[in-house]
C-alpha cells in the first residue's frame, strides 16, 4: 500500500452528485486501497466547495473522521517553503493548497496524486521529478 496525494477536485467530485466528475470519482475510489494523505488548506477549499450542501459537508467530515484520509499538518516552520513555492510558481499561479500538497510531496517523497488540474504537470518536486497523476486517462 502506497502513500497519494489527493487535491480538491477528486474529494468534491466524490461528495457533489453535481460535479461533472462525480461519476469518475465514485468508480475510481470503488476500488482504490491506497492510503490517501491531504492538507489542511485542501480539507478548507473542499469544505468551502461544499457549503452548498451541509449534508455533503458533514460526510465528507465523517469520511475524515472514519480515516479515509489523512491529514498532513502544515507547522509555522512550513511558511518559508510555501513562500518560495508561491513566488517559484506565481505565473501558474499556485494557491495555498497547491503550495501545501506540493511541500507534502517533497517533504515524505510521494509523486502519486489524485487530481483533475492540470497545474499538476506543471509543479516540479524538488526542482525536477514530475507528479504521476493516477486519474490520467480516467476523465
Amino acid at each position: 500500500m502506497k502513500n497519494v496525494i489527493i487535491d480538491t477536485g477528486p474529494i468534491v467530485a466524490l461528495f457533489d452528485k453535481d460535479d461533472k466528475y462525480h461519476k469518475t470519482a465514485v468508480k475510481f475510489f470503488k476500488d482504490f486501497q491506497d492510503r490517501l494523505i491531504t492538507t489542511w488548506p485542501v480539507v478548507t477549499e473542499v469544505s468551502y466547495m461544499l457549503n452548498f450542501n451541509v449534508k455533503a459537508q458533514c460526510s465528507f467530515f465523517e469520511w475524515i473522521r472514519l480515516h479515509a484520509v489523512s491529514i498532513y499538518d502544515i507547522r509555522n516552520d512550513h511558511v518559508k517553503d510555501i513562500i518560495n513555492l508561491l513566488s517559484r510558481y506565481s505565473n501558474v499561479p499556485m494557491d495555498l493548497a497547491d503550495a501545501s500538497i506540493l511541500l507534502v510531496a517533497e517533504e515524505k517523497g510521494i509523486s502519486d496524486i489524485l487530481s483533475f488540474d492540470s497545474d499538476y504537470y506543471i509543479y516540479k518536486l524538488n526542482k525536477k521529478k514530475t507528479f504521476n497523476n493516477l486519474l490520467n486517462g480516467h476523465y
